[in-house]
């Protein structure tokens, strides 16, 4: 069955499959050149029978391995599209997709301490030093991590076009690095949200090592639950988290917490197709309750709620080459993660980091950074502003 799922769909690339026994065999001619090595005979029946979730369920258990995963999944995503062709996509898509995205209060608690109360040092490992866990900005010239993030974080403080003074609300505050940072080189004011315990716990620790307690507030609190209004709002990588079925929720709820003149910025991983649904592998293992969003269905949904979008950039790519920084300094603390939590686990978080850049290379996926105000005028007429300063930290 693999044999002929390879032979089949391999025209990109190449692949060498090899089993226990010696036996070799190859698929395509071309570089990329991958290596997938067999090591439990029963993957070649599962796999096929559900490559989506088997594929890092098999690799998880041990079942098969390759010198370069990176490259290995690239050639995969490169050939084969994972979509349910025709009408059991639709299928799949408007029957399971309100079942995965029951993110009520209580749901999205446990969803967001699946994965962000993990232990605080496993993600220091890889992220950088201000611990964005979030799609990094590569300018020209950029070519590091931590100017990446630092590009990030100034794009979005010019996007939010601050004044001293102001209040801002950070919906999904994470660590705290940009509720520090927008205090600090603005002048104003941040309640930053978060419904992980860890993430609460680190962020408080650091706006108390940055002495700026009189203008940062963390808060354990959800989106919905906020009872104040503010000049700014900001969501970097949050509305993942939301499910479609709360869309309304959500920017009804932006709509009311922002004054007559304020401004909006969300930054979200998104989906240049149709609306689908999520992988099972990550929606199981990684991201429980997490969903994707097309613009079509973001533009929608804040339509509906009679916000203005003053601004849309798309993120091609940058995703992909903060993912490929991550997994590299994953692979370096590697031995020390599996001594921690185990083989099991380090194979899953690396396919996890893998697979995802993968994904934003050759299953359109891209981020999203959408400027949102009530009045047109609110922000400037011209994009100049966000060029100005647009060096990295800037």
């Amino acid at each position: 069955m693999l044999d002929h799922l390879f032979g089949e769909g391999i025209h990109t690339g190449s692949l060498t499959l090899e089993r226990r026994k010696g036996e070799t065999r190859q698929f395509g001619r071309d570089e990329p050149a991958a290596r997938l090595t067999i090591h439990d005979p029963q993957v070649e029946r599962r796999v096929p029978a559900d490559p989506d979730f088997m594929l890092g369920q098999t690799y998880m258990e041990g079942g098969w391995s390759t010198p370069d995963l990176r490259t290995l999944l690239a050639v995969l995503m490169g050939n084969f599209d994972g979509a349910e062709p025709g009408g059991g996509r639709r299928l799949m898509t408007s029957v399971l997709r309100p079942l995965q995205q029951w993110n009520r209060r209580a749901a999205s608690r446990r969803n967001v301490a699946h994965h962000y109360d993990i232990d605080e040092w496993l993600f220091r490992c890889f992220l950088d030093t201000d611990m964005q866990y979030s799609c990094a900005y590569w300018p020209p010239g950029v070519t590091d991590l931590e100017s990446a993030q630092a590009a990030k974080r100034a794009l979005i403080r010019r996007k939010l076009c601050l004044r001293p003074g102001q209040r801002v609300l950070d919906i999904g505050c994470g660590w705290g690095g940009l509720a520090i940072e927008l205090a600090e080189q603005a002048g104003v004011e941040v309640v930053g949200l978060t419904l992980s315990e860890e993430q609460a716990r680190v962020a408080r620790d650091r706006v108390r090592e940055h002495g700026c307690e009189d203008r940062v507030e963390i808060r354990i609190q959800d989106y919905r639950d906020v009872p104040e209004r503010f000049e700014r709002i900001v969501s970097v990588g949050m509305f993942e988290h939301v499910g479609a079925r709360y869309y309304d929720t959500f920017f009804a709820g932006l709509r009311d917490h922002l004054t007559a003149d304020g401004v909006a910025l969300l930054h979200t991983i998104g989906r240049l197709g149709q609306p689908g649904v999520t992988n099972p592998w990550i929606r199981r293992y990684i991201f429980p309750g997490g969903y994707i969003p097309s613009l079509s269905e973001t533009s929608a949904a804040i339509e509906r709620q009679h916000i203005g979008v003053t601004d849309l950039e798309v993120l091609r790519l940058h995703y992909a080459y903060t993912l490929a920084a991550w997994y590299e300094r994953f692979q370096a603390v590697r031995e020390r993660v599996a001594a921690e939590k185990g083989e099991r686990f380090c194979r899953m978080w690396e396919f996890y980091l893998a697979a995802s850049e993968a994904a934003f290379h050759h299953r359109g996926l891209v981020v999203f950074q959408i400027q949102l105000a009530m009045d047109q005028t609110a922000v400037p007429l011209c994009r100049d502003y966000l060029h100005e300063a647009a060096a990295p930290g800037a």
